[in-house]
């Protein structure tokens, strides 16, 4: 018999363990998991370094780099149109791996380049601030300071991003199937759930 093939797709916010659990959900469903590949292969197919799609690709501002500058002299690039092909070739790459076998993937705003696609499952996570705060000093060794700054400017980049290409916020619960608070079960607990929740989704 063969298996359903379905996609999971997760947007969270910053500091919510959102990637780790993702990671969780994948050994759990045994399917593969999609984050930093995405920006790997984006980077190979537009012949970019893998630094200027980890500044660029979940930001909506414009860039200002001396590298766009050095290749693009007279300016006949625009910011924008960078981005642009950033999107462009992430997207593509996105659709591959969805068309190929079940995946999760992580972010860049698949669950709109994937909303024509059928069996998906489109998850939020998120946690209340002060959690979100306590990982940052916690997990990632930052001052209290220091992830306040980062999650104002990781989630502002994120919500920038997701308006500019889908129309809409990450967490529009129009468009999410789910939305979880992950503080309430931790990572295993949140992966976990999720993952009995998707297999009798798709009668696994």
């Amino acid at each position: 018999m063969n298996k359903t093939k379905y996609v999971i797709t997760i947007a969270r916010q910053f500091g919510s363990m959102g990637r780790p659990i993702a990671m969780k959900l994948s050994e759990l469903l045994e399917i593969e998991f999609y984050d930093r590949d995405i920006v790997d292969q984006a980077a190979k197919k537009l012949n970019l370094p893998v630094s200027i799609i980890d500044e660029n690709e979940e930001s909506a501002k414009e860039i200002h780099n001396n590298y766009f500058r050095m290749q693009f002299p007279l300016g006949r690039q625009k910011s924008t149109d960078v981005q642009d092909k950033i999107f462009e070739a992430q997207m593509n790459i996105i659709r591959f791996l969805a068309e190929r076998d079940s995946c999760i993937i992580v972010g860049r705003c698949s669950d709109f380049v994937l909303s024509e696609m059928e069996n998906t499952i489109n998850i939020y996570i998120y946690a209340p601030y002060e959690e979100r705060l306590r990982h940052c000093t916690k997990e990632l060794g930052l001052s209290i300071d220091e992830g306040k700054r980062m999650i104002k400017k990781v989630d502002e980049a994120r919500e920038a991003y997701h308006l500019q290409y889908a129309g809409f916020k990450p967490d529009d619960y129009n468009h999410k199937d789910l939305m979880i608070n992950s503080s309430l079960l931790g990572v295993d607990g949140t992966a976990e759930y999720l993952a009995d929740l998707i297999k009798k989704r798709f009668c696994l």
